[in-house]
């Protein structure tokens, strides 16, 4: 064998190597053949800074080699000393480029050179000599247009002056748009320097490659290292996935939920039609959208809730075996709050005995799957340091939709505590009661949100002091039932709309039926109602949630005249009352008419002795 096949089983059958694997290697071999050729390939050039409304003709191909001589007849070809030329070059390899698989897992930024200045003139000229060097620098100059600028005679980057400013991109792939009197440009840069007095992004969290320290220089300097780190190839983890089949943010154009859209502070996820679409490259895995999401849509990867249950139940378990009682679990991030926990030891200070710290990447990606799950493994308590989080109402609310539960099923106490990165962490844990234990379950956390829940739910219910059927819950629970009016006139409209198929139509009979355990509290069912006849009523069903219920259900109305079904009755009489004054059916027997089926109609229509037959009409 040669070396290159997959071996299986015994040794004896082989697979050949896929082809996009095949070709990485041999793109990795061409550089390492070709290592002074690797910048930059056959027909490509370096990226410069331009501005784009003029873009340069591209570069003619390369001239093709020479045909090699034909060896002499009856042998080996004869030695040849070296070619009186430069070497030709091998043709390039094709774009390099990783496996469409692994594209698929890890975005990669590549950012170059090219760097953008953004400010008044003064300031931003400053920077851009001093960095000309090490940068292709690239100044716009806001309003300069009618005030004086003082340039360098030769200057080494490009300077550009206008208005109406607009940056979009990250980092490596940054936008930029404005209007330079009355003409609209743009340009492209790997990395902003925003010295503006406003800055141009507004979000909580900006993009790597991107700065706006303000008028303070030595802001600015500590920014201007932080932005010439940024050269070469970056690969970022993809911190959630997104199951569109499972979103429900529109059908139909009625809005539905738009709760990770809220809360994002990267502006990275945007509305995308019936879905959401989130930007890999934007996101920088706080989570905060996957704790809000209902459905499960939006899942956290790094790392994933399966992961975390399976450290937690390991944790706890060997907590109760060594005689531990009473465990306070306390997920903290893996940076601020490491560093928060790292102080107190430096200190000489220490936690309690029964606190055991889990470290997670972001705490905002804590949701009501995680803390829940922790009680219902074993946990006595369940803290979350809230250091390094950008907003901690999202948690506060995940906390508190799990006290109602608890407490709705008579767990009384405070078994969830979400603690500010500000807060002394000792004192916030001495104070602490102790609530009684939930004895541990043996679930496991699964990936799919809803269905972990499900069987959370199923084992705190088999252990809860207060037997209960419901628990209300505050608007915006993910949890809850519909009330249906009696304006509903079972046109099935909300059965299409509903994105979790929690409302079905019957096959047999105008009948509305609801699973109460698959319903989002979208609301998108009840902004598609023509009637308003849905109401959302958010709660906990704990008995008979895996049955299905009737809603709605009403009398089939028949053809006056045969007595053929033609659908429900209030949806019948709903039209008949909205066509009463119109024109067409002025008369008592055109009205009569519409109670009729459509082959009854037409012959109706041919009976009445003043209907207009088609072998009666002239020209």
């Amino acid at each position: 064998m040669d070396g290159l096949d997959i071996y299986i089983d015994d040794y004896s059958i082989s697979e050949p190597i896929p082809d996009e694997m095949m070709a990485l290697l041999n793109q990795t071999r061409a550089l390492f053949e070709n290592p002074a050729e690797e910048p930059a390939a056959a027909g490509e050039t370096a990226p410069t800074m331009a501005v784009l409304d003029n873009p340069p003709p591209p570069a003619p191909p390369p001239p093709a080699p020479a045909p090699a001589p034909a060896p002499p007849a009856g042998g080996r070809p004869a030695a040849q000393g070296p070619p009186p030329g430069p070497r030709a070059r091998p043709p390039a390899p094709p774009p390099r480029g990783p496996p469409r698989c692994l594209a698929d897992r890890a975005p990669t930024n590549c950012a170059g050179c090219r760097l953008l200045i953004v400010g008044e003139a003064e300031v931003a000229i400053g920077w851009a000599e001093r960095l000309a060097g090490q940068r292709e620098v690239m100044v716009l100059a806001l309003g300069a247009q009618s005030v004086p600028v003082d340039l360098p005679e030769a200057p080494d980057f490009v300077f550009e002056t206008g208005g109406a400013v607009q940056l979009a991109g990250h980092l490596g792939a940054f936008v930029l748009n404005w209007q330079d009197a009355g003409i609209a440009k743009s340009a492209e840069c790997d990395v902003v320097l925003d010295l503006s007095p406003q800055a141009l992004l507004n979000r909580v969290e900006f993009p790597p490659g991107y700065a706006a320290p303000g008028r303070d220089p030595l802001d600015q300097a500590l920014a201007v290292i932080d932005l010439l780190g940024f050269d070469g190839e970056f690969e970022k983890p993809r911190y959630v996935a997104v199951n569109e089949r499972l979103c429900a943010h529109s059908r139909s154009q009625k809005a539905g939920c738009s709760n990770c859209i809220e809360v994002c502070s990267t502006e990275a996820i945007v509305s995308a039609g019936n879905t959401i679409k989130l930007d890999p490259y934007l996101c920088q895995g706080c989570g905060t959208c996957t704790t809000v999401c209902p459905s499960g849509a939006l899942a956290y990867q790094y790392p994933r809730v399966a992961d975390v249950g399976l450290a937690i139940k390991v944790q706890l378990a060997a907590y109760r075996e060594a005689g531990g009682e009473n465990a306070c679990l306390l997920f903290h991030s893996a940076e601020a709050g490491s560093k928060q926990l790292a102080a107190l030891k430096r200190a000489g200070k220490t936690l309690p005995a029964n606190v055991i710290p889990l470290e997670t990447w972001s705490v905002d990606a804590v949701g009501l799957d995680l803390l829940l799950g922790a009680v219902a493994l074993g946990a006595t308590q369940v803290a979350v340091l809230g250091a390094c989080s950008h907003d901690l109402a999202p948690l506060r609310k995940q906390a508190s939709l799990g006290h109602n539960i608890l407490n709705g099923l008579g767990f009384n106490g405070e078994y969830l505590k979400v603690i500010d990165a500000e807060s002394d962490l000792l004192a916030a844990l001495a104070a602490w009661p102790v609530s009684v234990a939930v004895p541990a379950a043996e679930l496991r956390l699964l990936a799919d949100k809803r269905t972990t829940l499900e069987f959370i739910f199923d084992h705190l219910l088999k252990h809860a002091p207060a037997a209960v059927d419901a628990i209300d819950l505050p608007v915006g629970a993910p949890f809850g039932t519909l009330e249906v009016s009696a304006a509903c006139t079972s046109c099935m409209s909300c059965v299409g709309a509903c994105p979790a198929n929690a409302l079905k139509a019957a096959a047999d009979a105008p009948r509305l039926s609801f699973l109460e355990r698959n319903c989002l509290q979208c609301g998108i069912c009840a902004q598609t109602c023509p009637e308003n006849a849905i109401t959302l009523k958010p709660r906990l069903l704990l008995k008979d949630r895996r049955h299905e219920r009737v809603l709605s259900e009403a009398e089939v109305f028949c053809c006056t005249a045969c007595g053929k079904p033609m659908g429900a009755k209030p949806l019948i009489d709903n039209m008949l009352a909205k066509l009463v004054g119109h024109s067409m059916f002025a008369t008592p027997e055109a009205r009569a008419r519409l109670s009729m089926c459509a082959d009854c109609r037409v012959v109706d229509l041919i009976n009445t002795e003043n209907s207009l037959k088609a072998w009666e009409m002239t020209e």
